[in-house]
C-alpha cells in the first residue's frame, strides 16, 4: 500500500515527474475542453496581430488579407487532429515521429524543433521585455538598463515558472491567462475595426502578394506541428477523438483570426511598420499601458508552451535527465539568446531570418508526420516507440527509408520555391515571385502515401 502513495498525479503547482514515458490510464485526466483553453490562450499572442497587418503591407485589401487570416486559421483543424495520436499513445508528438522516420532518422529533425522551439521563445520573450520596458516609462519610471533588465527578468520569470510545474500547470494558466487577454484584446477590437478601411478596392497584389501572406499566415500554425500530441497525452483514452479535433482547431482559430483581423483593421488606418507602437496610436491614452500588459502576455502564453514542449524534446534526443531538469537547459538557452537580442541590435532580425528558413525543413515535416498519422489511423505500437533496436520502428538500421525519401522531396520542392531574405529558390522568379514553401507538406505527403500505401503490414494496428 505504502508504494500505492508514490504513484505520479498531474496537478497544478506540483512538479510534473512525466516527461516522454507513456502516461499510464490510471493517470489520465481531463476533457476536450481542456484544449480549447490551451490553444486558445496561448495563440492569444501580438505576433497575429503583426501578421495581419504584413497582409495589408503585400499589397492585399482589407477583405482580401482577412480571407487569408481566415483561411489560416482553419489550418488549427489539421494541427488539433495531429494530436489525436497523443491519446492514443500516452507520449510526446515526436516521439510518435519516430514511426514516420525511424528512431535515429528521427533525431535531426528533433535537434530542429528544438531549435526552432527556442528560437521562438526568445522572439516571444523579447517582445514581452520591450513591452513591459515600455510600460514601466508610461508608469514613470525611466529604468534605462536597469529597467530592460527587470523587465527581461519579469518576462523569463512568468514563462520559466509555469513550464517548470509542468502539464496540469501549464494548462491552467493557460485557461487562466486567457480569461484576461480575451477580455483586453477584446477591447481592442472595439477601438481598432469600426476605423478599418474596408472601401478600398480590390487590387491585384499578384501572385507574390498573396503567397507571401498565406506562407506568413500558414508559418505560425504550422510551427505547432511538433507539438499537439504533448497536451493530448494525459486525456483518458475514452475521450471523442472528434471533439479533441474540435476543441483544440475552435480555439486556435478563435483567436489566431480575431487578433489577425485586428491586425489588417490596423493596417488599413497606420503605419504597422513597428507594428506595436501603430497599434498603439489608434488606442485613447487610458489603454495604451494595458494595451502593452497584453502583448507582455499574449508573449508569455505563446512561450510557456514552446518552453514545456522543448524540455520534452530533450528527452527524445536523449537527454538523461527528468523533463523539470531538462527545462533549465531550454530555459538557461533562451535567457542567453534573449540578452544577445535586446542589447545586439541585429540578432532579433537575424533570428528571423533564420527561423523563417527553416520552413523548408518543417513543412515537409509536418506532411510526413500526418501523412504516417492518417495511414496508421493514429494506432501505434506505444512499446516500439521506445524500445529501440528491439522494436518496429528500427527499420534499417534505425531509418525509414520512405520517411526520409519523402521528406528529402520535400525539402527539395520547399528549397526550390522558397523566397526569403536568406534564400530565394531558382523557381521563385520564373513563378512570378510566388513563395510555396508551404507546399513541399503537400508533396512530402503524397511521396510518403506513394511509397508505403501497400505495405499493409507496416500500418496493420498493434496488439
Amino acid at each position: 500500500m505504502a508504494q500505492q502513495e508514490t504513484v505520479d498525479v498531474d496537478e497544478v503547482f506540483r512538479v510534473e515527474t512525466h516527461g516522454i514515458d507513456p502516461i499510464p490510464d490510471a493517470e489520465r485526466h481531463g476533457s476536450a475542453r481542456d484544449l480549447f483553453w490551451l490553444w486558445f490562450g496561448s495563440n492569444l499572442t501580438f505576433t497575429y496581430v503583426i501578421n495581419g497587418a504584413l497582409a495589408v503591407a503585400f499589397g492585399l485589401s482589407f477583405w482580401q488579407a482577412t480571407a487569408v487570416v481566415v483561411i489560416g486559421g482553419l489550418s488549427f483543424f489539421a494541427i488539433s487532429a495531429a494530436g489525436l495520436s497523443g491519446i492514443r499513445t500516452g507520449t510526446a508528438t515526436l516521439v510518435i515521429s519516430r514511426a514516420a522516420f525511424g528512431i535515429r532518422g528521427n533525431f535531426p529533425a528533433g535537434v530542429l524543433n528544438w531549435v526552432v522551439s527556442i528560437g521562438y521563445t526568445i522572439v516571444n520573450t523579447v517582445v514581452g521585455t520591450l513591452a513591459l520596458e515600455v510600460f514601466f516609462a508610461e508608469i514613470g519610471w525611466q529604468g534605462g538598463t536597469a529597467g530592460r533588465a527587470v523587465a527581461l527578468l519579469v518576462t523569463l520569470a512568468l514563462t520559466f515558472a509555469v513550464a517548470m510545474w509542468g502539464h496540469a500547470t501549464v494548462q491552467f494558466a493557460e485557461r487562466w491567462m486567457a480569461y484576461v487577454l480575451a477580455a483586453g484584446f477584446g477591447v481592442l477590437l472595439l477601438f481598432v475595426l469600426p476605423g478599418a478601411d474596408t472601401s478600398a478596392a480590390a487590387t491585384a497584389p499578384g501572385l507574390s502578394g498573396w503567397s507571401l501572406a498565406f506562407v506568413v499566415m500558414f508559418a505560425g500554425p504550422f510551427s505547432y506541428v511538433p507539438m499537439p500530441a504533448d497536451y493530448t497525452r494525459y486525456l483518458p483514452r475514452t475521450t471523442s477523438l472528434r471533439s479533441i479535433t474540435w476543441m483544440g482547431a475552435l480555439g486556435g482559430f478563435v483567436s489566431s483570426v480575431a487578433l489577425g483581423v485586428a491586425g489588417v483593421a490596423a493596417a488599413t488606418q497606420t503605419d504597422m511598420t513597428d507594428a506595436v507602437a501603430g497599434a498603439e496610436s489608434l488606442l485613447p491614452g487610458w489603454f495604451q499601458p494595458l494595451f502593452l500588459a497584453l502583448v507582455l502576455g499574449g508573449s508569455v502564453t505563446n512561450s510557456i508552451i514552446t518552453l514545456y514542449s522543448s524540455s520534452l524534446n530533450l528527452q527524445v534526443l536523449g537527454i538523461p535527465w527528468s523533463r523539470a531538469r531538462a527545462i533549465v537547459i531550454s530555459a538557461a538557452v533562451t535567457a542567453v539568446g534573449s540578452l544577445a537580442a535586446l542589447f545586439l541590435t541585429d540578432f532579433t532580425t537575424s533570428l528571423l531570418s533564420f527561423l523563417s528558413l527553416l520552413i523548408i525543413v518543417f513543412a515537409p515535416w509536418g506532411g510526413v508526420f500526418l501523412a504516417d498519422m492518417l495511414l496508421r489511423r493514429c494506432r501505434y505500437d506505444s512499446e516500439a516507440l521506445h524500445a529501440g533496436s528491439t522494436g518496429a520502428y528500427w527499420y534499417r538500421s534505425g531509418y525509414h527509408p520512405a520517411g526520409l525519401a519523402a521528406l528529402l522531396a520535400g525539402m527539395a520542392f520547399a528549397a526550390l520555391t522558397c523566397d526569403s531574405e536568406l534564400w530565394t529558390g531558382p523557381l521563385v522568379a520564373p513563378l512570378g515571385g510566388a513563395d510555396l514553401t508551404l507546399l513541399g507538406s503537400v508533396v512530402s505527403g503524397l511521396t510518403y502515401w506513394a511509397l508505403t500505401r501497400r505495405r499493409a503490414p507496416a500500418y496493420a494496428p498493434a496488439a
